[in-house]
């Protein structure tokens, strides 16, 4: 059977497990054999992104060189290459294997590495993550319940998330839909100010939905409430 790992780098080998389990259980009084074949594919992938051949694992008998501070040193050997890397404390790294030669550049790996791990983690943080909150009701709710769900709403809003409000009718409460149209109103109205209805409240069987967009905020208004908390944070 041909080795899938010749290749690849060393931090990106296939491991392959095969594990023969025979169990036993008990059914009714008494034992029966029970044998699981398991495979087990696991590929290890680094953080990042983008991996590169790096040092020995360079397959290329000759390759162009580039040097830390971005000097072109030609075309060389990747033996000596790798006496001047090693030399200069750095790794070698194959950068463009399509090249003819391959182009390859000495520099930090390991330094590298972390810097792009570093971004990659700033710009998930970067990143806005919008939810769908469900908010249940019935069209008998009470007006104290109603605005105890209207204030969760608000505040999911506000926290930049979808809302989906979501009416069940029971029993005879089917032939009085016109209440959940009105109930949905009175949403629309008291949500006015924090979002606005991606379309009108519909009706699925016994389900009468509508979701709630939050509002665009205004660049302007939202610098200068930053400037607002720096400032109390400040005082504080």
């Amino acid at each position: 059977m041909p080795d899938k790992n010749i290749g690849r780098p060393k931090d990106t080998y296939i491991p392959l497990y095969i594990f023969d389990i025979v169990g036993l259980y008990y059914a009714r009084g008494c034992f029966a054999p029970r044998f699981c074949f398991c495979i087990f594919k696991l590929e290890v992938l680094s953080i990042s992104a983008k991996e590169y051949t790096i040092n020995e694992q360079i397959r290329a008998s000759q390759i162009r060189v580039v040097d830390n501070d971005g000097e072109q040193l030609g075309i060389m050997t990747v033996k000596d290459a790798l006496k001047l890397a090693y030399d200069k404390g750095f790794d070698l790294v194959e950068i463009a294997p399509a090249a003819k030669p391959p182009v390859c550049r000495i520099m930090d790996y390991g330094k590298y590495r972390f810097e792009s791990e570093k971004k990659e983690k700033e710009s998930r943080k970067k990143q806005v993550v919008i939810e769908t909150k469900e908010v249940k009701l019935t069209c008998r709710i009470g007006q104290h319940d109603l605005d105890t769900k209207l204030n969760h709403a608000k505040r999911f809003l506000t926290d930049g998330n979808k809302v989906k409000f979501t009416i069940v009718f029971s029993g005879r409460e089917m032939h009085h839909t016109d209440i959940g149209y009105e109930v949905m109103k009175k949403i629309t109205e008291s949500c006015a100010d924090f979002g606005q209805p991606d379309k009108q409240p519909s009706l699925d069987g016994r389900y009468m939905t509508m979701i709630v967009s939050p509002k665009q905020k205004d660049p302007k208004e939202s610098k200068e409430s930053k400037e607002q908390k720096e400032k109390a944070t400040e005082n504080k």
